[in-house]
């Protein structure tokens, strides 16, 4: 899948919550790739802009050449633009690269209703601008001082159908598509001009596309929020992300506005005045990186204690000294011989629970290497005096049984995934205590009658049935969400205790 890119030509909020920082948050909440022109730097927090320094019309273009000629764009947005000089050079730059689409948010007016571009800079945008624009993204005010420029005058919206007006009247100076922003005129529940902020109940954005001829209202609830700062910025920044990936018109918008509206709805405070939106609500990360899920299991702390006692159990030390008493032994590979038969199962299961192919055959592959490992068993046990029909006829220990009907159930109630996760702690254990008593020096080599079971568990098969199983667990966790990696994780420890009440079996007297 090709990454999709959004060249954001805006101003800088060093506080983080509007400008170029809020649309590279909003960018990355969305799985895009942004690029970066910078028209101003700002000096500010939540309680106000201090001081603005304007970035040289020329530097803006080497920026903008810069990055369409390198990486180039899918989708532009347009932000804070800072002068008249600025606006021309953006609107030859585009023109030149015959960007895709634009999207312009005309950061004009303030919040306190100051005029934030000079009149020449306004004319520019009119002029240069619209016509090139995809979809323009107005507020109520910003509308008017769009309008008034043109020579008309407008009141203040009374109520929806002036608002579906005034966003005609906007998209007649030459976007292709105008979203009227109805944060300034809150509604009722009845859809009247709300007279209090006791009364104000919905706030509805107004689309209209010229190209089809059509409006579409967007209902979303007034929040009573502080946390207001850089809403514009998110919403065009959104819509930017949606179109970018392939949305038509009316889903990119509606996307985004529910995407800022969540984010006001789920903000946090951060500062003393306006603070920003929450753009992450609606992703999670990983707490490990790509390929390194069972490495970090692995160092969990409330996974580490069981874990260790699994691999370096009395029964495993016992087999490396050659000091485990052979009648242990021999019960333990009974159990073993019996547990395998359910083992063989439980990947068949999983074969059965799988849906790609790729999975599936990984199972089967997994259910004839404990064929083989079973035969090899067999020849082992035999060496201990064991036969097989002795094996079969034997029953299973309390421990044998919880063990192996443990991951049957998980594999019958729960998804593939979870069947993995129940089988891991053997695969994966095995391998790892015999590495382990293989490569240390002080495991006996010479007259350990356990040396063979060491060898079986490090031979090249088996240690590809581990890399197998390993990397089935590693391309699948990362689809799952954070919570749902919690509860994997406790299916393994439980697998993992139940491995060492295993071994505990093998030096108890109590076997039934």
């Amino acid at each position: 899948m090709s990454v999709k890119r959004v060249l954001v030509i805006a101003g800088s909020d060093s506080s983080g919550g509007a400008g170029l920082e809020a649309d590279q948050r909003v960018l990355a909440a969305h799985g895009c790739y942004a690029l970066t022109a910078t028209t101003g730097l700002t000096a500010q927090n939540t309680l106000g802009v201090q001081d603005i320094f304007v970035v040289p019309p020329e530097f803006v273009r080497k920026q903008i050449n810069a990055g369409l000629e390198d990486v180039g764009a899918d989708v532009v947005k347009l932000g804070m633009l800072s002068s008249a000089e600025t606006i021309d050079v953006i609107a030859e730059t585009l023109q030149a690269h015959k960007v895709p689409a634009i999207v312009l948010d005309p950061v004009m007016v303030s919040t306190s209703g100051s005029q934030l571009l000079p009149e020449k800079a306004v004319e520019g945008l009119r002029f240069k601008l619209l016509p090139m624009t995809t979809v323009l993204t107005p507020n109520i005010p910003e509308a008017q001082l769009l309008i008034k420029d043109s020579g008309s005058e407008v009141p203040e919206p009374a109520d929806i159908s002036e608002m579906i007006d005034l966003a005609r009247r906007i998209c007649s100076l030459g976007p292709k598509a105008v979203l009227l922003k109805g944060g300034h005129l809150p509604l009722t529940k009845d859809h009247k001009v709300a007279k209090s902020p006791e009364e104000s109940t919905t706030v509805i954005d107004v689309l209209y596309d010229s190209e089809t001829s059509t409006t579409t209202l967007f209902e979303t609830d007034y929040l009573v929020s502080k946390n207001t700062h850089g809403t514009g910025c998110s919403l065009a920044s959104a819509i930017s992300a949606n179109l970018a990936m392939g949305k038509d018109m009316v889903r990119a918008v509606r996307s985004a506005v529910r995407f800022v509206e969540a984010g006001i709805r789920t903000s946090v405070d951060l500062g003393k005045g306006s603070g920003p939106i929450n753009h992450f609500h609606s992703i999670y990360t990983m707490p490990f990186a790509p390929g390194r899920f069972l490495e970090y299991i692995m160092d969990r702390p409330d996974v580490q204690g069981a874990w260790e006692k699994f691999i370096k159990h009395d029964f495993v030390e016992g087999m490396g000294q050659g000091t485990l008493p052979v009648e242990r032994f021999k019960e333990y590979l009974v159990q073993d011989y019996l547990y395998l038969v359910q083992f063989a199962r439980s990947n068949a299961l999983a074969a059965y629970k799988s849906s790609e192919m790729d999975s599936i055959a990984a199972s089967a592959q997994i259910v004839l290497h404990i064929q083989r490992e079973m035969a090899l068993h067999i020849d082992y046990c035999a060496s201990f005096g064991l036969s097989k029909q002795e094996m079969e006829a034997s029953p299973e220990t309390i421990a044998c049984t919880a063990y192996s009907r443990y991951i049957l159930d998980v594999g019958q109630s729960e998804d593939w995934l979870a069947l993995q996760m129940a089988l891991a702690p053997c695969l994966i254990g095995y391998g790892t205590i015999a590495r382990r008593l293989h490569s240390d020096e002080n495991t006996l080599r010479q007259g350990n009658q356990y040396w063979k079971w060491i060898e079986n568990y490090v031979a090249d098969d088996y240690t590809e049935a581990v890399r197998l199983g390993s990397a089935l667990l590693e391309n699948h966790v990362q689809k799952v969400s954070p919570s749902r990696l919690e509860e994997l994780i406790r299916i393994f420890m439980r697998a993992t205790e139940l491995e060492i009440s295993f071994w505990d079996m093998g030096l108890s007297d109590q076997k039934y």
